[in-house]
């Protein structure tokens, strides 16, 4: 399968339900404004310029779905799909991942009581080890990037018989992502706007194929040294890009999915760059004014609507109802 559709998405949603945590939408408030920009973080608000009060603008704080990502929803639908299907070999499941996705597999399969193998950069944050192992998971740490973890990953499911998942790259995956959008239309119906981070696409794939559907637009925001979809878009098919960013342990993908592509060739979605420093500032912002730790790359979205005078982000228009989603927050607390 090349493109997602709107029938897979409402598929996923009948799979999960009830194994997932509804996403909780809130309202954001404006912060105080700095006065001048500082040498750590970009300078810029909670909400538009023209738009003071913040109503236009919401959180979908995903972060508190369990495993703390939105990688839940991708690994109980793909799990609940193949034990419906009888397809579950004994070896079990295994996925290469740069943290997140794997937390998600390990938990979905504990949940299914299936084995799980995870294969991690030895890069990876300690604390996403550390969890993956309270799962129970086999974790294998491998190379310094996700293209050599999923590698090992691919060479340990032909050997061993284990049901390979991905971290983005599969239907199934990306269709549980995209149920979070309809749960965050059913609270704000009127919606304009989702604005959501790219790594490999996974995400974004289910979340715009949901948002198109119902006419809704889509910002699709990645660290601009990290840059797989706005790359792919580029050259109108998916091609490896150089990984280097804060944000990197979450979206650093050296290419988008094949779905992600499919879902961005349309007039309702924008790609947007922003830099790392505008991602940190993002983070310390949600921390500082609102006290919502996340990770890099939750932040990368709300970096994407605000950033400073010179950068080139989506700017909301005065009326424009704008959802961003915080995606998740497996961070460590000693950096915010």
């Amino acid at each position: 399968m090349t493109q997602l559709t709107y029938p897979d998405i409402e598929a996923a949603a009948a799979r999960i339900v009830g194994r997932v945590r509804p996403v909780t939408v809130a309202s954001a408030q404006p912060g105080n404004r700095p006065e001048a920009p500082t040498p750590t973080a970009a300078t810029w608000s909670a909400s538009p310029a023209d738009d003071p009060d913040g109503s236009g603008v919401h959180f979908a704080l995903e972060f508190m779905q369990y495993t703390g990502t939105f990688k839940a929803r991708g690994a109980q639908n793909f799990i609940q799909t193949h034990l419906a299907e009888g397809t579950f070999p004994e070896a079990g499941v295994t996925i290469a991942s740069g943290g997140n996705a794997g937390l998600a597999c390990a938990w979905a399969a504990r949940d299914a009581n299936v084995p799980a193998t995870v294969f991690l950069p030895a890069n990876a944050p300690a604390v996403k080890v550390e969890r993956l192992r309270d799962y129970g998971a086999d974790v294998r740490l491998i190379g310094s990037e996700f293209a050599e973890a999923a590698l090992a990953c691919q060479e340990f499911a032909e050997s061993s018989g284990a049901l390979a998942s991905h971290a983005y790259d599969h239907p199934l995956i990306a269709a549980g992502a995209g149920t979070m959008m309809t749960e965050i239309l059913s609270q704000i119906p009127d919606l304009d706007t989702v604005v959501v981070s790219v790594g490999g696409g996974g995400l974004f794939a289910g979340v715009a194929t949901a948002a198109t559907f119902h006419g809704v637009r889509t910002v699709a925001v990645e660290p601009r040294n990290c840059r797989a979809l706005n790359a792919a878009l580029e050259a109108g098919e998916p091609v490896d890009v150089p990984v280097d960013s804060v944000a990197a342990d979450s979206l650093g993908a050296r290419r988008a999915t094949p779905l992600a592509v499919a879902a961005a060739q349309n007039d309702l979605v924008t790609s947007v760059l922003v830099d790392d420093e505008q991602i940190v500032g993002a983070r310390r912002h949600l921390w500082g004014e609102h006290r919502l730790a996340v990770e890099h790359a939750a932040a990368t979205a709300l970096a994407g609507i605000h950033g400073s005078s010179d950068s080139a982000v989506y700017v909301p228009a005065p009326d424009e109802k704008v959802c961003v989603v915080l995606c998740g927050a497996n961070t460590s607390l000693g950096d915010l």
